[in-house]
């Protein structure tokens, strides 16, 4: 790609830094299972979260078990989220994440800009991951759930990095329409990330401006080159 380097990457975590297929993604499978008695499909999770505004999680598992004609609190469907999700002290399905970048890629990243990241996690959960996956500390900061007003697709994350680097031009990676909503609103260039197999998300990464949409984060590199 032509045209200059950014000087800070921010990266989304799920299915950017992190294979959540059988953690986040199987959780709401499970929790909407407890409701309704059906297990929905990978391709249901992902077409109501190609519809924008589903980024938090229990949101996307309230309105899975509403649909269906259940009708449990929103309180009670988040119990029972992270009962399956973080379990009693970290045991529960996080466990089963996987860490996307391949070795080295980080480091090499983290000598040509600063590196942060802008997540829906919990803090908790964030760091838990972390500390399993890169407990180097190449990501600062690290803003979370709790670290602002409004979630995505709303900017506010994007916007407290963009204080702590005041000047200095900022890309954000996601592979979400909230994600590349929040760029658009906090006027960051956003790079799209999509799976080969996920064609319609790749469509509506482009159609939200994303400047390429790359199969994954491992592509990054060559992209910077």
């Amino acid at each position: 790609m032509t045209g200059p380097s950014p000087d800070v990457l921010v990266f989304d975590m799920d299915g950017v830094l992190v294979d959540v297929s059988r953690s986040y993604r199987e959780t709401i499978r499970r929790t909407v299972e407890r409701f309704t008695g059906r297990l929905p499909s990978h391709e249901q999770i992902q077409e109501l979260k190609n519809r924008g505004g589903m980024n938090n999680d229990w949101d996307l598992s309230y309105v899975l078990i509403r649909e269906s004609g259940a009708t449990p609190s929103y309180e009670e469907v988040v119990e029972e989220f992270q009962r399956i999700f973080w379990g009693r002290e970290g045991d529960g399905l996080i466990l089963e994440e996987r860490w996307i970048p391949r070795p080295g890629l980080l480091e090499r990243l983290a000598s040509r800009c600063r590196l942060a990241i802008f997540t829906g996690r919990l803090r908790q959960e964030a760091r838990h991951t972390l500390r399993r996956f890169a407990a180097d500390g190449w990501f600062d900061p690290v803003i979370a759930h709790e670290d602002v007003e409004r979630t995505k697709p709303a900017p506010d994350g994007l916007l407290k990095i963009a204080q702590r680097f005041p000047g200095r031009a900022i890309w954000y990676l996601g592979d979400s329409v909230d994600d590349a909503r929040a760029a658009r609103a906090a006027s960051v260039p956003f790079i799209g990330i999509a799976a080969p197999d996920r064609g319609e998300l790749k469509r509506l990464l482009a159609a939200e401006g994303a400047l390429v949409v790359l199969a994954g984060v491992n592509e990054l590199e060559e992209l910077l080159a």
